[in-house]
């Protein structure tokens, strides 16, 4: 093996997928994971706490879309897999291309430092201190949940989604009053689940801004199998079109009894659902507007109504946190974090991130393309563009992937897939590669930095 020494961050989707490509690549590279299993969000039950998968969940994207390139889903497995699927196909993944004997189980990374003269200082929870030239974070961004913050006091039961699992677990929730905060797609699976007479529950929904639902199905086939976008069109002209057909093929929200949305479609992340405008016309369910204030199990709504709860559930995100950093030296407030192509920190040219965005219509082709890219930039195939350059493409790609959204924490990553792996692959890897030959800026080659002490464990 030659070239710099990586560190990956995370044995979930990103950090599997860039240890794959690692390997590929013949880098020497070691995945430090928290936990006793791979899969991270979607290992049900994973020990290190990271997973948000709850026991009835199925994935919101179809199979066709969601298959890496180079190891596809099973043709057996449905076009909507359950957890459990998705779980066994990462097992898969990772027998395939020999990933789990690479990762270091059960040492997670407590702490990150970047040495004075370039490279890392880790502390891990099972080997103590370790070096490396680069560090890759892989962490995920759908573990740290994020409560909707109003005034007053609630004194019933507080839970987030993120630790919902049934009915019965954590938490008794049959023949309860309950007010689900929020309209994701996992607010939406919980408020039906939750909603079913047999559970004899009281089930309200509040919402801010309403959304626009998405069905799973059109014309007896899985929706999203329709969904592409051009680099030849202008994106904007896209979105009109979809704005016109939404309606047409799925109606509007306040048609089955949700508020109308305070935005158009594509505007924000859209609710992927079948059963939700099913629940609420069949009067199962309920939808309200935005809360004003909690007053003891009292819950009070901007639009002058009030009504008494024996629990509220958050289904409201989650927080882009990096633990191992001091947040004086990186952080993410409410969750912004400027990265060139969703990747590189400007001014840390020993530092990638994978897998921080909310890409449409799926993650896992998109953390796919960028790990390629990584893996070109860690053998010297690709070179980034100088600090300024990065800034201002960072904010161009703001602009044109977010500017248009409902401005809130959860759409700060928001961007296309099939825009940004054409442009990653028709223009900015080509450039790189010039920049490269050129003698640009690439990755930091295998070197032991003054600062680490000789014979320490890389």
């Amino acid at each position: 093996m030659s070239g710099p020494t990586v560190a990956v961050i995370g044995a979930g989707i990103s950090g599997l997928t860039m240890s794959k490509m690692l390997s590929d690549y013949g880098l020497d590279f070691t995945t430090y994971e928290a936990s006793d299993r791979i899969g991270g969000n979607w290992a049900f039950g994973n020990p290190n706490g990271h997973s948000s998968a709850y026991r009835s969940l199925h994935i919101d994207t179809s199979k066709h879309q969601l298959s890496f390139k180079d190891y596809p889903m099973p043709d057996d497995y449905p076009d909507f897999p359950h957890h459990t699927q998705v779980k066994e196909y990462l097992e898969g993944y990772a027998a395939a291309f020999d990933l789990n004997a690479r990762i270091e189980f059960e040492n997670g990374v407590l702490s990150a430092e970047r040495l004075p003269d370039g490279g890392w200082r880790l502390e891990t929870g099972r080997t103590g201190t370790r070096y490396a030239d680069v560090l890759v974070v892989a962490n995920g961004h759908h573990w740290d949940p994020r409560f909707a913050d109003k005034p007053g006091e609630f004194t019933g039961l507080t839970m987030h989604s993120h630790h919902y699992i049934d009915p019965q677990d954590p938490h008794d929730l049959t023949g309860k009053r309950i007010l689900i905060i929020g309209i994701g797609n996992s607010a939406a699976d919980i408020a039906v689940e939750l909603s079913s007479r047999t559970l004899r529950n009281e089930v309200v929904l509040s919402t801010r801004s309403s959304a626009w639902i998405v069905p799973k199905y059109f014309g007896g086939k899985p929706a999203d199998k329709y969904y592409r976008t051009s680099p030849y069109v202008p994106y904007a002209w896209q979105r009109k079109l979809v704005q016109i057909m939404q309606p047409l093929t799925a109606g509007r929200p306040e048609d089955y009894g949700l508020p109308t949305p305070n935005h158009k479609f594509f505007e924000a992340h859209p609710t992927q659902s079948v059963e939700l405008p099913l629940r609420l016309g069949s009067g199962d369910l309920r939808a309200k507007g935005d809360i004003e204030r909690f007053d003891g199990r009292t819950v009070h709504f901007a639009d002058g109504t009030a009504e008494d709860f024996d629990v509220v559930l958050h289904a409201t995100g989650y927080n882009i946190t990096f633990p191992f950093f001091d947040p004086a030296f990186l952080s993410a407030p409410e969750n912004h974090l400027r990265l060139f192509k969703r990747i590189f920190k400007p001014g840390l040219d020993d530092l990638a991130f994978v897998g921080f965005a909310q890409a449409t219509p799926t993650l896992f082709p998109f953390v796919e393309c960028q790990t390629r890219l990584v893996a070109a930039w860690l053998v010297g195939q690709y070179s980034p563009p100088d600090v300024s350059r990065m800034e201002e493409v960072i904010t161009a790609d703001e602009q044109k992937y977010t500017a248009h959204m409902v401005q809130r924490p959860r759409h700060t990553q928001q961007l296309d897939y099939f825009l940004y792996e054409h442009d990653l692959r028709a223009r900015e890897i080509p450039a790189g590669r010039k920049r490269a030959a050129a003698g640009g800026p690439t990755a930091p080659s295998g070197r032991t930095p003054d600062s680490v002490p000789a014979g320490a464990i890389r």
